[in-house]
């Protein structure tokens, strides 16, 4: 075949028609590449505005950890090393952490003494905790602290039997103050009730026997006394009266420390916080009780009698397993320490219960029964000892002691049997005059409350069985 020049240029346009300059398609082409120049150029602004901004983002962030994110200005834009760059930024990033971490430390450790409860630290995240070390206060307070002991006869009735058995309770005091002979602790009511004897032991180790001063059955609250003769001087040292705080000035959600002698174990703690205020709750025994705090610091058996306390270490509270008991977790009960101050006020300046011999015993001159809760919930009897008879001759008599008054204290101690006011009156000589409190009956069937002094007689002047 005879090679046609005019025949392979058009061969070759058919297969590629871009290849030849001359043609009408390059045209074509040239009139697209136009359009995606314009297309790639305005692209390539709107890139740039994003760009801008994001940079601009990080830049702030970064800056606010202090860290340099420009290359010095002696490097020209052809040695820049995006990389390195990088590397540097995560590097600058971690030892601003390290810095505001360490420089919190330090924070701490400088205040340390303003609340050395409070320790405070960032972690890596930069997220800031706050944990609570309460070891200096339980430093400061535990001195103030005893664990009590309660050696008592257990009495039950079997098929119209009564069989006793001697028994041992463990509780918990606080230390509140001293008189001249005798160093004072406060505790609950139920933890000294029914006592045979009383036995506390201190910070050191020592024990050493107490006496009642007082108690309220009412209000769960008693005072018992340890002589200062009879004890050591290292412990004496080793002790240390308690600072009472202002319980009026709780405020929910605050943090609460418990000590005491949890399950007869020895001296223990706990913690929590403030649950709520002035609750309102029922006993074991299905009295109402109102005004105490509630906290989730843990409250066992043996607890009972020892101290709430606030972070500066006051004690707040007297802490009772009794109410409230201990069937809900989380669910603890102390009495308010500014309400029970002034029953620890009177109750630490009764006489301190020493038993009499027999014969030197003082009485009443009267004759009693107990008033049970029965017979107050279905006849409206105040709880106390009904007097039957007041006998001639008596100090009672005297004072204007009537039969149908009600004994309801005595010395301050609420009574509610004969048992009770026989268990008070074991404590006193004859010729002592005491103070007893009587509910009086008036025409309308409602009750005054009476108060009198009585000379206790001896027991010649009470009439022979």
């Amino acid at each position: 075949m005879e090679y046609d020049e005019n025949n392979y240029n058009g061969i070759k346009n058919d297969i590629n028609p871009t290849t030849t300059a001359n043609t009408q398609p390059a045209k074509k082409k040239k009139e697209r590449k136009a359009g995606r120049f314009f297309g790639k150029l305005i692209g390539t602004v709107v890139l740039g505005a994003v760009f801008g901004a994001c940079a601009f983002a990080a830049w702030r962030t970064l800056d606010h950890y202090g860290v340099q994110i420009f290359p010095d200005k002696e490097e020209s834009a052809d040695e820049f090393d995006a990389e390195k760059y990088r590397s540097q930024i995560e590097k600058d990033i971690l030892s601003k952490l390290e810095n505001d971490r360490d420089s919190k430390k330090e924070d701490i450790s400088d205040n340390s003494d303003e609340d050395s409860t409070v320790k405070t630290f960032a972690t890596d995240s930069n997220v800031t905790m706050r944990v609570t070390d309460v070891s200096e206060v339980v430093d400061k307070v535990m001195p103030s602290v005893v664990s009590i002991t309660n050696n008592y006869t257990y009495v039950t009735n079997y098929w119209g039997m009564e069989y006793s058995q001697e028994s041992e309770a463990s509780g918990s005091g606080i230390i509140i103050g001293e008189n001249d002979t005798e160093l004072l602790i406060a505790t609950n009511n139920h933890v000294i009730e029914d006592a045979d004897k009383l036995a506390v032991q201190f910070i050191d180790g020592e024990v050493v026997e107490a006496k009642v001063k007082g108690a309220d059955a009412d209000n769960d609250v008693a005072v018992i006394a340890v002589a200062l003769d009879e004890m050591e001087n290292t412990t004496k040292d080793a002790i240390e009266i308690a600072t009472l705080g202002d319980s009026d000035a709780l405020k929910v959600g605050e943090p609460a420390i418990a000590i005491g002698n949890a399950l007869g174990y020895g001296q223990s703690v706990t913690t929590g916080v403030i649950s709520a205020l002035n609750r309102s709750i029922e006993s074991e025994d299905g009295t109402k009780l109102e005004g105490f705090i509630q906290t989730d610091a843990a409250i066992n058996p043996g607890n009972s009698g020892g101290a709430l306390l606030n972070v500066n270490g006051e004690v707040i509270g007297i802490n009772s397993n009794k109410i409230g008991g201990s069937t809900v977790e989380g669910m603890g009960y102390a009495i308010p320490i500014s309400r029970a101050l002034p029953i620890i006020d009177d109750l630490k300046n009764m006489k301190t219960k020493k038993e009499i011999k027999d014969r030197e015993r003082g009485y009443l001159g009267i004759s009693g029964r107990g008033i049970s809760a029965e017979m107050t919930e279905v006849y409206g009897f105040p709880e106390g000892v009904y007097v039957y008879e007041v006998y001639e001759g008596t100090g009672a008599e005297e004072v204007g002691l009537r039969k149908g008054d009600i004994i309801v204290k005595f010395e301050g101690s609420t009574i509610k049997s004969m048992e009770e006011l026989q268990q008070e009156l074991a404590y006193y000589e004859a010729g002592e005059t005491v103070n007893i409190t009587v509910k009086r009956v008036n025409e309308d069937g409602t009750y005054d409350d009476v108060k009198l002094e009585i000379e206790l007689v001896s027991e010649d002047v009470m009439p022979q069985e």
